[in-house]
């Protein structure tokens, strides 16, 4: 996975991939890394004769008619291969003068006879205004290319503003600086009254320059934490200590379950500024997106980076192994492009002064005719209330559209989005099935016909209402361990055991039950599903859960020789395990029609302007990043709503969307309490104060699979590291003592 999404994206991908396979390879960066100055690399005209420096620019100028995004997809995957030569640079300087609307340099640009360096701050340089005209003087910061550049783009202080200087190389006196990218190096000029022309001033305002550059940088450091991802994971798969693979501990899979985290944040926030910077996208969201990729992506690459090196362990701290280059690039990227605190100081100020990142998603033409088709059919909704709506509703299949018909209307993701929009224009909520949810794609998969009428219907509309019966005392997150027995009667079963942490049972009608029918075959093979008279059922207890909150959401469950019959059994026996994980292939699409900062950051920024005087720099760096880690999240789902539209398979943005979610939404609360002060601390609040919120957050990572279990299943199925070891026979029987 990388920053590319549609089949056009990863034909260009491809294309990038199957160059530097040829040309970029290990010798040629051991080259650039030993030579004793950097030099322009010999395939350098073979990228430009591709298109690849000139792909975001106009045809008329020799360029590809693209955007800045297939320009991305280039920096990532070079990036990716720590491929020797000046693209970044060149391309930022080339996007920067196009969008300046400066087009003499743009050819020499784009076919590689011309290459750009950058420095985006000013160090001492600065431009002198007077009666004779502009001059220059001072000491440029370290400039990104500037070994071998020959057209700069500085940054200079101009009466106090920053702005940007286009000058040829031949005009700068350059000094070539020992640099900490080995591959990419640096340089500095210095100039003492310096005669400029007005053309040497770039018409272009600093932070539209500053936003592109950050495109681009983000994207390069995407491709660099990818790198270093895919780098560990591999090596932890066959590493070898203590007699088993190093990625088999859960030290070392959890911190490359964290990399991949990282990887896909800086992945979305780079594709996301990217698309932002083109036209039709308002300046102070395509800014928010900047600014969002540069708070996150270089610093993901450097934590990434470093966490390579640590789980290669001393080959990874060695000059011959490539990670140590890796670290360099990341770490110089994230000097050059300014601090990433400044950066989350900068999503936060343009966030408080209201720009927002909008999720929209392009539909196809034909889903106007399914449009006017669903408006025609939810008209008739609208005239009733009430009972009479949610069945009116139900019947026509709006509670879950993505059920095959006549449970849903078998709907493709195009048509669920168009349902949504129109529900929402309609001011229609069909009904939430919460538990039923999982429960009914389980009865349509696996249930037989009586049981299908019987519970379909009611639940889509909200006739039955649905627990899970799941989580034991001595089995949470490790289901297959539980031991809530099932023993075959006449006519049905006979339950005996306890459940634990059941929201909804005391208003339930119905639950569903996982419980051992065969103690003699492994323990996942001997589970069977039922369906369990919450009403109805004698034996049942259902005793309601204290939280650290005060209220009693969850419930424990004692189930004292529950008789369960034999058409309450979905499946055959032996069939729980399986029918637990059930999901179906066409899953529901969705896309928050919310900010991409949800209710917790909204409501951050609201306790941010109510602050006397306003937020200090360490609390508006502390908001960035939590508005940061917001539209990170945000954008991973819109992802996944676009690879459905495409026909796709879900990304690694799913499955990571969950874990970050959820600290996401605990760190929100956290802060939420720290900035509220002491007033936070009076007990017995409202549920949706911050001091409640908080609390109540603590659950999320412990309800529906810990934390620990969603890295492990990152771990595992996202980048192939090896399973848990099975308990020996002596664990095993300790823990059943």
């Amino acid at each position: 996975m990388g920053i590319e999404l549609s089949a056009d994206d990863r034909e260009l991908r491809d294309a990038v991939h199957g160059w530097v396979r040829r040309h970029a390879t290990s010798p040629a960066i051991r080259e650039a890394v030993e030579a004793k100055t950097e030099v322009r690399p010999l395939y350098w005209q073979s990228l430009a004769d591709l298109g690849m420096l000139g792909l975001h620019l106009p045809e008329e100028f020799g360029g590809g008619g693209a955007t800045l995004l297939e320009t991305a997809i280039v920096a990532e995957e070079l990036g990716r291969a720590m491929a020797p030569g000046p693209f970044l640079p060149t391309v930022v300087v080339s996007a920067v003068l196009h969008a300046a609307g400066r087009t003499a340099e743009l050819v020499g640009l784009a076919d590689g006879s011309v290459t750009g360096a950058v420095a985006l701050q000013a160090g001492s340089l600065r431009i002198d205004r007077n009666a004779d005209g502009l001059t220059l003087a001072g000491t440029s910061s370290h400039i990104l290319g500037g070994q071998v550049g020959d057209l700069f783009l500085l940054a200079a202080d101009d009466g106090g503003e920053p702005t940007l200087v286009v000058l040829a190389r031949d005009r700068l006196n350059i000094t070539e600086l020992p640099s900490h990218d080995l591959v990419r190096r640096n340089a500095q000029v210095e100039v003492d009254g310096l005669e400029l022309a007005d053309s040497d001033v770039l018409d272009l305002d600093f932070r539209r320059a500053l936003d592109i550059a950050a495109t681009l940088y983000a994207a390069e450091a995407a491709g660099l934490a990818g790198w270093a991802t895919t780098t560990a994971a591999d090596y932890a798969r066959v590493r070898q200590q203590f007699g088993r693979p190093i990625g088999q501990f859960q030290g070392v899979k959890h911190k490359a379950a964290r990399m991949l985290s990282l990887t896909e944040q800086a992945r979305v926030s780079a594709w996301d500024a990217a698309r932002a910077l083109t036209p039709g996208t308002a300046d102070s969201e395509a800014s928010l997106a900047a600014a969002v990729a540069a708070a996150v992506a270089p610093e993901a690459a450097f934590a990434v980076t470093k966490d390579c090196i640590q789980i290669l362990g001393g080959i990874g701290f060695t000059w011959e192994h490539d990670a140590h280059l890796y670290l360099r690039r990341a770490q110089s990227l994230r000097i050059l492009l300014g601090s990433t605190a400044g950066w989350r100081r900068r999503v936060a100020a343009l966030t408080m002064d209201g720009a927002r990142r909008v999720l929209r998603v392009d539909l196809p033409p034909e889903a106007e005719v399914i449009r006017a088709e669903v408006r025609d059919e939810l008209a008739g909704a609208v005239a009733l209330d009430g009972a009479q709506r949610t069945e009116y509703l139900a019947d026509r299949g709006y509670t879950a559209p993505h059920y095959a018909s006549p449970w849903g209307k078998g709907a493709d993701a195009v048509t669920q989005l168009v349902i949504a929009e129109e529900l929402r224009a309609a001011g229609l909520e069909p009904h939430d099935m919460i538990i039923g949810n999982w429960v009914v794609p389980t009865l349509l998969a696996h249930g037989n016909d009586e049981q299908l009428d019987r519970f379909v219907r009611p639940s889509l509309r909200g006739e039955i209402r649905w627990c899970q019966l799941f989580s034991e005392p001595g089995a949470g997150s490790d289901l297959a361990g539980l031991s809530t027995k099932a023993t075959k009667v006449d006519g049905g079963w006979r339950l005996r055991g306890q459940k634990v942490w059941t929201s909804m049972a005391r208003v339930a009608d119905w639950g569903i039950c996982l419980a051992r029918t065969d103690a003699d075959v492994p323990k996942h093979k001997g589970l069977s599903y039922f369906l369990i008279d919450v009403r109805n059922s004698e034996g049942l207890d259902v005793r309601p859960l204290r939280e650290i909150t005060g209220e009693a959401l969850f419930n424990e469950v004692f189930i004292d020789d529950v008789f369960v019959p034999d058409d309450c059994l979905v499946g055959n026996p032996g069939d729980g395990w399986k029918l637990a994980r059930t999901t179906l292939a066409n899953e529901r699409v969705s896309l928050s029609n919310d900010s991409t900062l949800g209710t917790g950051g909204e409501a951050l920024l609201e306790l941010a302007a109510a602050m006397p005087g306003g937020p200090d720099d360490e609390q508006l760096s502390i908001l960035g990043k939590v508005l940061c880690d917001a539209q990170t999240g945000g954008l991973m789902g819109l992802r996944t709503t676009m690879r459905s539209l495409s026909g796709g398979q879900p990304g690694a943005e799913s499955s990571v969307a969950k874990l970050l979610g959820v600290e996401h939404i605990q760190q929100v609360w956290e802060v939420a309490m720290e900035w509220t002060g002491p007033a936070s601390l009076i007990s017995g609040q409202d549920r949706w104060a911050p001091t409640q919120q908080f609390l109540g957050s603590l659950a999320f990572s412990i309800a529906g699979g810990t934390t620990n279990v969603q890295l492990n299943i990152i771990g595992e199925r996202l980048l192939g590291l090896p399973r848990d070891p099975e308990p020996t026979p002596a664990a095993s029987a300790a823990k059943e003592s």
